[in-house]
């Protein structure tokens, strides 16, 4: 019997070799350009002043001042002029990267899911579970949890082992709110996408860590872009398009995994339904009215367990399915 590879590395492959489409490549040209204009006419306008207000801000504190001049007398005085437009980029990043990842889940996304919905999951129908409206107001409204949640933990940055590990884990969170939703907005209906952010929780946090923890790595190109001011108009831009790519990759990565176990999730409830007395499948699975969990809120005992149809095989838990079992890459 063949092996059956575990649904989530059968994913990142898939999403791997995806991203060698030349659809892909061509859909990550268009969010780079509107990201780099926007960063470029915003640092045209505003970089020196910004820069020129926190060198201020650092002159005036007596305690950074001496700290500066302590480092000048190491042999570091090029830090002194270096500081200012570092602390600007750090400032600046998680706006570029929420803009990278916004513009990526309503720019590429949609097309991201055709694509593979084409390729693999041709049959699978299309219950339009949330519109374009809804898509966008939930990826807003986490994107504002996000930088909420940036805000109050940005001292815990200042301890060198946090700082790399909180902004990974949030930007992870984001990616996985953002990416799954959207993945889901057109195949799932509102009850199966709530089934699926419930039964396979984990393992898309796990895909959106991975993701955070990739995101993270462009931010080295970005900074050194403010350190070597002759590269900065090559560097950022090439720091915003390897945003997209990475954006690009986690969104076929939860795509795969999801239409996956989307497909999985109805074979069960087909299965389900066949059996005697059945109740709403997955209804049960989240908790709503309309299907029950097993035991009753009057304080009934829990209703006794049925025997499948005579010939049928007992269905798999809802969160292991067997990519093996679908039709191609």
């Amino acid at each position: 019997m063949k092996p059956v590879l575990n649904p989530v590395f059968d994913a990142f492959w898939r999403a791997a070799a995806y991203c060698l489409h030349p659809r892909v490549i061509a859909l990550s040209f268009l969010p780079l350009a509107i990201m780099a204009a926007l960063t470029m006419g915003l640092s045209y306008f505003f970089w020196q002043g910004a820069v020129d207000a926190t060198a201020a801000w650092l002159q005036s504190s007596a305690m950074l001042s001496t700290a500066l001049g302590w480092l000048g007398s190491m042999g570091l005085s090029g830090i002194k002029t270096a500081i200012a437009p570092l602390l600007i980029t750090i400032a600046a990043t998680p706006f570029i990267v929420i803009g990278s990842l916004l513009m990526v889940a309503l720019l590429m996304s949609p097309s991201i899911v055709g694509l593979v919905a084409e390729r693999r999951f041709d049959k699978l129908e299309r219950k339009k579970g949330a519109s374009l409206l809804g898509s966008l107001a939930w990826s807003l409204g986490s994107a504002l949890m996000a930088l909420v949640a940036l805000c109050a933990s940005v001292l815990l940055w200042l301890i060198p082992p946090l700082i790399l590990i909180v902004p990974p884990l949030i930007w992870g969170w984001l990616t996985y709110r953002v990416m799954v939703f959207d993945a889901l907005a057109d195949h799932a209906s509102a009850q199966e996408r709530r089934a699926i952010f419930k039964l396979h929780r984990s393992k898309l946090l796990v895909i959106g860590i991975v993701g955070g923890y990739l995101g993270a790595a462009p931010g080295l190109i970005w900074a050194s872009g403010t350190l070597f001011a002759v590269m900065f108009f090559v560097l950022v831009p090439l720091a915003i398009w390897i945003y997209t790519l990475v954006f690009a990759f986690t969104s076929l990565w939860f795509t795969h995994y999801c239409l996956a176990a989307l497909e999985q999730l109805r074979a069960d409830a087909a299965l389900a339904s066949r059996m005697p007395g059945a109740t709403p499948f997955i209804g049960s699975l989240i908790g709503s009215p309309s299907g029950s969990p097993t035991g009753s809120s009057s304080g009934s005992s829990p209703s006794p367990a049925r025997e499948l149809p005579s010939g049928s095989a007992a269905a798999p838990p809802a969160d292991k399915f067997p990519p093996a079992t679908l039709p191609h890459a």
